[in-house]
């Protein structure tokens, strides 16, 4: 049941989230003299990046991750924190002179009359009729949180990476980061830095590369690569990784078969961007034990069989996106990992774009959303004046 409409509002264009996407496809549409309203269910801009745990930088160089019109400034390091990412989107938002409506979340967005355009329906019963909606609410907008065999049993604390800032309340504790993405393996070095006792939990195959090779940025390596035939980029992706990482199966991480660019062509997986954690593993400061098989009473049992106590279980297992829910009338043409496989919508979705959920581009997120806003911003411009 939706809310009883209190009000209804028409614009232009409805833009969805106040993230880099939805920040950066306001400014374009600005640019190009197109109206837009930008909602986000958050009380403040960036909010996503507000509450990532904050020992997080980017692992892309700044050159290579500002949004269309602003630069990030000179005094910024190469590999920008989170709070300078805050600074950054708060900054570009003032500058393009874009004034989100804050703390109301969309419960459905459905086509209006054909050829109408787009209702979208928030929380508190706001009704806004637009003729093109471009949703940018993330690829992280919901936590994927898989409930563990004796969970119940446990004792300890069980949580999401989502609920973790820093080390702090995990002194004199004993935490497992379950996953070695990006984030479990970013984490698990955040403890170990600060005193923790932290280990590994890592079930498949992973593709780890170092941040820097001989003071060359990978991210900017890995765009070159990819503008190579995919098995000449491919070979020279996995020789890249094999000279610089090497074999770390002694330590309990298995290499996947495929290379680095070859999984983020096809699966959308991000390679691990090493900042520390491979040199920690290999001192014994991480433990890298094999699947969860059950959690115990006070510990976990592997799927090697091995058993070792644990407090704190802590699921850097990742995010959904979430978007089915908002289309409960349309279906959407999503991927496996549910990511929107249009950015400009077609057929029942005309009016419709999707920026921001893109994890298959080399040279990151960021950088496919400059590139995507634009996009989707001319394309918008285009329709007007058909």
């Amino acid at each position: 049941m939706y809310p009883t409409p209190t009000t209804r509002t028409e614009v232009d264009t409805l833009v969805i989230g106040a993230g880099p996407a939805g920040l950066a496809t306001a400014a374009c549409l600005a640019q190009h003299g197109e109206r837009s309203l930008v909602i986000d269910q958050a009380r403040e801009v960036a909010s996503s990046w507000r509450h990532h745990y904050e020992r997080l930088h980017l692992h892309t160089v700044k050159t290579h991750s500002a949004l269309p019109g602003l630069p990030f400034p000179d005094s910024a390091p190469r590999y920008v924190s989170r709070e300078g990412v805050v600074d950054y989107l708060t900054r570009y938002a003032d500058r393009h002179g874009i004034e989100p409506e804050l703390g109301d979340s969309v419960v459905g967005i459905e086509p209006a009359a054909p050829g109408a355009g787009w209702i979208t329906r928030t929380a508190s019963g706001r009704l806004i009729a637009s003729r093109q909606v471009v949703v940018a609410t993330g690829a992280n907008r919901r936590p994927r949180a898989p409930a563990l065999p004796g969970q119940g049993h446990f004792g300890g604390r069980v949580l999401h990476s989502r609920e973790y800032h820093n080390a702090k309340p995990f002194a004199n504790q004993r935490v497992l980061v379950v996953g070695m993405g990006n984030t479990g393996a970013e984490i698990a070095l955040d403890l170990v830095e600060h005193g923790v006792r932290a280990a590994l939990s890592v079930r498949s195959p992973v593709n780890i590369v170092y941040r820097d090779v001989l003071g060359r940025p990978t991210q900017l390596s890995s765009i070159l690569l990819s503008k190579l035939p995919h098995a000449l980029g491919d070979a020279a992706a996995t020789l890249l990784r094999n000279l610089s990482v090497g074999d770390l199966g002694r330590y309990g991480l298995h290499t996947a078969d495929v290379s680095p660019l070859r999984q983020l062509r096809e699966d959308g997986k991000t390679p691990v961007i090493d900042v520390g954690t491979v040199a920690r593993i290999k001192r014994g400061d991480i433990q890298v034990y094999s699947g969860i098989e059950t959690l115990l009473h006070g510990g976990v049992r592997f799927t090697d069989g091995t058993e070792h106590p644990f407090d704190t279980v802590l699921l850097a297992t990742g995010y959904d996106p979430a978007l089915n829910e908002l289309f409960p009338a349309t279906p959407l043409p999503l991927d496996a990992r549910g990511m929107p496989t249009q950015v400009v919508g077609q057929g029942d979705l005309a009016g419709v774009y999707f920026v921001g959920f893109d994890v298959r581009q080399p040279g990151g997120l960021l950088r496919a959303i400059a590139a995507q806003s634009q996009q989707v911003a001319g394309h918008i411009a285009r329709a007007g004046r058909s």
